[in-house]
């Protein structure tokens, strides 16, 4: 795809993950941050893949100076998700709809923060589409934190369920912060999340009742 871009003189988006930063030792996480990665763990595959994107897509721009831009995006979530993907907002949703046990791992001390699908979609046709910002790196996310456990129980409510919350073992390398600064989107992007997660929430989970 850089190849073609470079042939067609094209501008090249690559959609990159907050998983390239790790299980991080600052928070938030800045664009400058290198990351605490292991590049043979269970989550490797994903996050090494998504590291080595990024190189490429930075060799293309410094070699060729093809006109590229990476999003690292940050936990998302909205309709259209898939009940299956493993994702904790569908998970917990489904077993809260499901009145089954709410599965956290550890003691759901880590943080995570939930941007709405309309807010990144917004992000990334800024990021694709404004001027002069070849090379961009840029962080796209809501930087609002909650705890695991905090969510869990947010679920709880407002689909009204019975589920319990129960504890599992924390997976190896499971990030203990994700929490994006963003000041370099609002910065050069003019673009900040607008959806609260009350409200996405409230659409998401109607999302999943319909299914």
């Amino acid at each position: 795809l850089l190849e073609l871009a470079k042939n067609k003189n094209s501008r090249f988006l690559y959609a990159s993950s907050s998983e390239i930063y790790g299980d991080p030792e600052i928070s938030p996480q800045k664009e400058d941050y290198l990351g605490n990665v292991s590049s043979v763990g269970p989550r490797s595959v994903y996050d090494e893949g998504k590291r080595f994107g990024e190189a490429i897509v930075m060799a293309y721009f410094r070699k060729y100076k093809l006109d590229t831009r990476i999003i690292r995006i940050f936990n998302t979530y909205g309709p259209g998700m898939r009940k299956d993907d493993g994702r904790v907002v569908s998970n917990f949703i489904v077993q809260a709809l499901n009145n089954s046990s709410i599965t956290v791992y550890g003691e759901g001390s880590q943080t995570r923060s939930f941007c709405y699908v309309s807010d990144m979609i917004e992000g990334i046709k800024k990021a694709m589409f404004a001027p002069d910002l070849s090379g961009l790196i840029v962080n796209l996310g809501n930087p609002e934190k909650k705890t695991i456990l905090e969510f869990a129980k947010l679920i709880k409510e407002m689909t009204e369920s019975s589920s319990e919350i129960i504890n599992a073992d924390l997976p190896v390398d499971d990030p203990k912060e994700r929490e994006p600064d963003i000041s370099k989107a609002k910065k050069l992007l003019d673009w900040e999340p607008g959806v609260s997660l009350e409200e996405g929430l409230k659409k998401t989970i109607e999302y999943f009742k319909n299914l």
